[in-house]
């Protein structure tokens, strides 16, 4: 060709790959992440065949993961996260101190020097975002307090590498000896100068600049421009976090999210940004295949057992010991110990800056990757027994289902989005008298419906447990008043199955969407232009008589 396409190679091969792979894993009903883990490792250096760019699809990665804390700092509030930081920040710190010391006694056993033990300590002590996150948020968990406690603690993971990433050369490069103890206490002030002061234009500056641009944008009018802002400051504030104040590429989108999150425009934001959000994580879970070389497990089966055991078990029992300590209740401290039971892109980095600096085998690095892998295949299976135990441990408690006597029984209407439309429709119903339950997944706008009188469920609603928990099975009548028509279809189609006799009511944008919406079980449909169409003639058939 007469061009370059090593890019799109890469993008086509991780992602057509990826689809196969990831079909193939929800056919045999495991998890997708492990058919994307396969097709790292089908298109990588170590296996026969295609081979792509490793290290443009670990760039790629990397813009998965900004994108990913983005959106969850859209759902986050500088209030959420001051309100874990008793826990999250000693419970981070004692656990990366347990693993980390794990890890280096491991290392120590194999007979590496004590400087790449360390190192490896660390590589197995901190968790991948985007496993724990995509965890949390397919189990609508970002939103608790469980969530909360996890992306804080998943914070000061993040800070704490930042600092390990800067005084680990200091302390055992080639330059580390001349400054002694006085250039590493240097290094680390210099860091936490930095952190600060990335904290602080946030804070002072991004929170009054970033808003008013995104309004600016919103009011031109123009969708495509909106989405372009957003994915500019997403990028831009994680670019220039990273070269300005050398913090990390998550922390610094991270905070850009957090700060949108307090407009009115998070909602918008968040969905503009979800398809690539989605794609681009797909594509972090294939640079992690690609890394893996299968021979290791062959060659250090009881190395990579141990490895796997620290990350698994002995990180695990660290998190709920220190969860429990601090008076959190058990669900608490097994959702956290779950979370964590992996880890990820920093360890990667970790990983090689020990091989770079010649102080840590190219063993230890194997043993990181292929313990990375094993723990992202366990850990949606972890997550499944953990749900299942506490589920277990309520109904033996309780003798009841807790999620249906979380609202009282028999709520009048339920209606999903209280945006533009759904807040006229519960000022209304409030009005009247009638008992009104509302499913929002954004906190402004389900404040807004709690001081309407409203009974408020935060949570996605195209999950069958958040319909269950607002009380659709007893409810009489659903109105569906978001603006999306495929996720309006989804939860048309659970409520009808959660209640036969349910009047459900939904919201539509075209004609396809209303065929769409009454195939699935919607009683009446709504389309807005032909509503505004039938009130505009009546009212030109009135103004003619």
């Amino acid at each position: 060709m007469p061009h370059d396409t090593t890019l799109i190679g890469t993008l086509v091969a991780g992602l057509g790959v990826a689809f196969l792979m990831g079909a193939l894993a929800h056919r045999l009903r495991i998890s997708p992440i492990a058919g994307y883990l396969l097709a790292g490792t089908l298109v990588g250096p170590f296996t026969p065949g295609f081979v792509a760019d490793t290290g443009l699809a670990l760039q790629l990665a990397e813009i998965g993961v900004i994108l990913l804390m983005f959106g969850v700092g859209l759902h986050f509030s500088l209030k959420d996260l001051l309100s874990v930081r008793r826990i999250a920040v000693p419970g981070a710190i004692v656990q990366i101190a347990v693993a980390t010391a794990l890890g280096t006694a491991l290392g120590l056993w194999l007979g590496w020097p004590f400087a790449g033990s360390l190192i490896f300590g660390l590589a197995l002590s901190v968790a991948s975002t985007v496993v724990l996150l995509r965890a949390l948020q397919a189990r609508d968990m970002v939103e608790t307090e469980k969530g909360r406690i996890a992306v804080g603690w998943l914070i000061v993971e993040d800070l704490a590498m930042v600092l390990a990433l800067v005084l680990l050369p200091a302390m055992f490069g080639s330059r580390g000896d001349e400054g002694g103890s006085a250039g590493l206490f240097q290094s680390a002030g210099i860091v936490l100068v930095k952190v600060v002061g990335f904290v602080a234009f946030m804070l002072v500056v991004a929170r009054r600049i970033l808003p008013a641009v995104l309004h600016w944008v919103a009011h031109s009018g123009s969708r495509e421009l909106f989405r372009l802002a957003v994915l500019a400051i997403a990028l831009g504030v994680a670019f220039g976090a990273a070269v300005v104040f050398d913090v990390s590429f998550a922390l610094g989108a991270f905070f850009a999210g957090m700060i949108l999150g307090e407009t009115q425009l998070s909602r918008r934001a968040a969905e503009e940004t979800l398809p690539l959000r989605d794609a681009f994580a797909v594509l972090f879970f294939v640079s992690v295949g690609m890394l893996f070389d299968p021979k290791v497990l062959v060659e250090q089966p009881l190395p990579l057992i141990a490895t796997v055991a620290i990350i698994v078990v002995g990180k695990s029992f660290a998190a709920y010991a220190i969860v429990r300590a601090f008076g959190h209740p058990n669900q608490t401290a097994m959702t956290i110990a779950v979370s964590l039971a992996q880890i990820g892109e920093f360890s990667f980095i970790l990983a090689g800056l020990g091989v770079g600096l010649k102080v840590m085998p190219s063993e230890a690095r194997d043993l990181i990757l292929a313990g990375s892998i094993l723990s992202i295949l366990l850990n949606p299976i972890l997550f499944t027994l953990m749900v299942r135990r506490i589920r277990a441990g309520e109904a033996s408690e309780a003798g009841t289902d807790v999620a249906a006597a979380a609202v009282p029984a028999g709520p009048g209407v339920v209606l999903i989005g209280y945006g533009r439309v759904g807040s006229h429709i519960g000022g209304l119903i409030c009005g009247r008298g009638e008992r009104l339950t509302v499913i929002e997944d954004q906190k402004d706008m389900a404040a807004a419906a709690e001081a309407a009188g409203a009974t408020v469920i935060i949570g996605d609603a195209t999950k069958e447990s958040v319909l269950r928990k607002a009380g659709l099975d007893t409810a009489r009548t659903l109105l569906v008043a978001i603006p999306e028509g495929a996720e309006a279809g989804a939860i048309v189609r659970r409520a009808r199955a959660i209640n036969p006799k349910l009047v459900i009511v939904a919201r539509a944008h075209s004609d396809e969407e209303v065929a769409d919406l009454a195939r699935r079980g919607a009683d009446h449909v709504v389309m807005a232009e032909r509503e505004t169409a039938a009130r505009m003639t009546e009212r030109a058939m009135l103004a003619g008589a």
